[in-house]
């Protein structure tokens, strides 16, 4: 997968793309939400990353349809969602805010949904949607008394009512309990390997690096980095990187270590050695061959910092 580094600059919606923004700006006022964003969507699963008021939710609702972008432009299935009624059987969103009415049920509650898309058996739909989110026992119960994670399900029910080409989730694991996250994460790898294209947003940061086939970091309402995540942490060329290592003679390594041109620095511990490193290759390179010629054997390296956590703080930071 090819990794943008994406500061604006003019390109071409590539094949297959199902979504396209190209230099979209929203503000409101004085604030700018999201400021010259530009990507494409292909089918598959995108995870979409950033810290609180980054913009996130703001570029779900301009996908939507349900926000205008102030500049630039955005295509979902090759249209521009807003005011596109058409374009609604087409897509989805499932908003974070938890947008259900609590006097109905869980199922009159899908149904209305199934009515407003003026489906030819709504019912049917209904259940199968209903049933793909694993509520049925609790479809008769009011959405009132629904938990956190069960209000979000049926959120996902709603918006899958329709059978959607485009699924937008905002948040859709908040309050969800592990099995139900791992329901919803089938459910969602399943409806992308039938070629949908799903978009969604999480501070879980776990498990969008599990689930996600590509990320969209958004920073301060710009688009700090897109790709797979692992080639997105080796382009930051100026990060340093961290390895743990146990040996046999971690005190002589260390001080073997210390003394070459790509080691930053090193702690000795109780029984491993933590190196920082701003050049990965040079060091993966020179480990084993000073530790042979300083007649130490090498036990374990590892990285500690390949987690997207890790690469999502050092964006927000930088």
């Amino acid at each position: 997968m090819t990794v943008e580094a994406l500061g604006g600059a003019a390109h071409r919606t590539p094949p297959g793309a199902t979504i396209a923004v190209r230099d979209v700006s929203r503000w409101y006022g004085n604030v700018v939400a999201v400021n010259g964003i530009s990507f494409d969507v292909a089918p598959g699963i995108t995870g979409l990353l950033g810290p609180n008021g980054a913009g996130k939710s703001t570029l779900l609702h301009l996908l939507s349809g349900f926000l205008e972008a102030s500049a630039g432009t955005v295509s979902v299935l090759a249209e521009d969602p807003w005011r596109n009624p058409g374009i609604y059987r087409r897509l989805a969103l499932v908003p974070e805010r938890e947008a259900v009415y609590g006097r109905l049920t869980g199922y009159e509650f899908v149904l209305a949904c199934a009515r407003l898309q003026r489906l030819d058996d709504p019912h049917a739909a209904t259940r199968r949607a209903i049933d793909v989110v694993d509520l049925a026992a609790a479809a008769g119960r009011r959405t009132g008394g629904y938990s956190k994670g069960m209000k979000q399900r049926i959120k996902v029910a709603a918006a899958l009512v329709h059978d959607p080409e485009v699924l937008l989730l905002d948040e859709p694991f908040n309050g969800a309990d592990p099995r139900q996250r791992l329901h919803l994460t089938r459910v969602f790898e399943r409806l992308a390997a039938e070629g949908r294209t799903i978009v969604f947003s999480s501070h879980i940061l776990e498990e969008v690096e599990r689930l996600a086939e590509r990320v969209l970091v958004i920073v301060a309402g710009r688009l700090a980095a897109a790709g797979d995540f692992r080639e997105i942490r080796r382009l930051m060329t100026d990060r340093p990187h961290t390895f743990t290592l146990r040996s046999s003679g971690n005190r002589e390594l260390a001080a073997a270590l210390v003394a070459h041109e790509s080691v930053l620095g090193v702690e000795l511990g109780a029984d491993l050695l933590t190196v920082r490193t701003s050049q990965l290759g040079a060091f993966a390179r020179a480990a084993p061959v000073i530790a042979r010629a300083c007649g130490v054997s090498i036990l374990e390296l590892r990285p500690t910092d390949e987690s997207l956590e890790r690469v999502f703080s050092y964006l927000v930071s930088g």
